[in-house]
């Protein structure tokens, strides 16, 4: 495995780590409005990537079928979306500003299901880099080394803010600075790993790199709509998550198309 891939699938772990930093040198937890923000922003970017990194190319591989060139991306689509439902409905986990817990009950601790409510949104997002970056190993005609280091900066990008999201209200609730700030990066050390064991996977089944990359985007069209959506959109009313969710969804698009 050459430098050049190494580098992106470390690239969207080391976002989050960057921004679980952000603990050290911010003295208060992050306002209503900038969460908001940043969370419409992170669903902006996913779901451009979820279009333009991963269901356009699987589209563009299965051309050979002809009008049915649609089959493996809805087949592929549903199963990612069905992949995520059951993690969700398994894996005890408290979104942000959030009571009650999700998933099998559980007496973990309440930082605890905040890190894997984290944990579980970034699985998606490593599986997804591991695709794109198994498919440009393969020599793909649709699947660039531009093309996968647009997904993983984009990525890499959305998830700073991210890790502050997750860092700051671990502190908040008692955790001190240097575990809310471990916690973060742990919380992001599943991408990488993710995307190893994605591509080690493709690897051995590259007749079913559509079916794969349109998983990828069904799960992560999972995340942002039951997620990311409800968080940028709950309380008092507010345009800023609409604006950045646009912001987030037409620098993805750019980076794809101009790096791709």
């Amino acid at each position: 495995m050459n430098k050049e891939v190494i580098t992106g699938l470390l690239l969207p772990f080391l976002g989050t780590a960057a921004g679980a930093g952000c603990v050290f040198f911010m003295k208060h937890s992050l306002g209503k409005n900038i969460q908001r923000a940043l969370t419409g922003f992170a669903a902006g970017v996913m779901t451009a990537a979820s279009v333009w990194s991963l269901l356009i190319p699987a589209m563009e591989q299965s051309a050979g079928m002809g009008k049915f060139a649609f089959v493996p991306s809805v087949i592929g689509f549903w199963v990612g979306i069905l992949f995520l439902l059951l993690l969700d409905s398994v894996i005890p986990h408290l979104h942000m500003n959030s009571e009650k817990a999700e998933g099998i009950p559980s007496r973990l601790a309440r930082t605890t299901m905040m890190v894997l409510a984290v944990t579980l949104h970034n699985i998606p997002e490593g599986m997804a880099v591991g695709i794109v970056y198994a498919g440009f190993i393969s020599g793909s005609d649709t699947m660039t080394a531009g093309g996968a280091f647009a997904l993983a900066l984009g990525i890499a990008i959305q998830n700073f803010p991210e890790g502050a999201i997750i860092s700051m209200p671990l502190c908040a609730e008692g955790k001190s600075k240097a575990a809310s700030f471990a916690d973060g990066v742990l919380s992001g050390a599943v991408e990488p790993i993710g995307a190893l064991l994605t591509i080690l996977f493709a690897g051995l089944f590259l007749p079913a790199m559509p079916y794969l990359l349109s998983f990828a985007a069904g799960a992560m069209i999972y995340v942002v709509v039951e997620e990311l959506i409800p968080e940028m959109s709950e309380g008092e009313h507010s345009n800023i998550g609409v604006v950045m969710f646009s912001f987030g969804f037409t620098l993805m698009m750019i980076l794809d198309v101009a790096l791709g």
